[in-house]
């Protein structure tokens, strides 16, 4: 269990990633987090379950108000 209060997000939680680190190996390029989550520096995570994420950098959204693919924003 975690000991932190406010407890940390759950693994299945979307902010899992706000879970304080507990480990961390930089020169490994991995973390891990109290709730279980191991988080890679390429932004990919290992879940305590087994389930991998795939690496889900910023750059992967687009900006907000701009259309993906086009570059502009809408007209106001």
């Amino acid at each position: 269990m975690c000991p932190h209060t406010p407890p940390c997000p759950a693994p299945s939680a979307p902010d899992r990633e706000a879970a304080h680190t507990i480990v961390s190996h930089p020169e490994q390029g991995w973390s891990l987090l109290c709730n279980g989550v191991v988080i890679f520096e390429d932004t990919g995570e290992l879940l305590p379950d087994g389930a991998c994420i795939a690496p889900h950098r910023p750059t992967d959204l687009a900006p907000f108000g701009v259309a993906r693919g086009r570059g502009q924003a809408p007209a106001a």
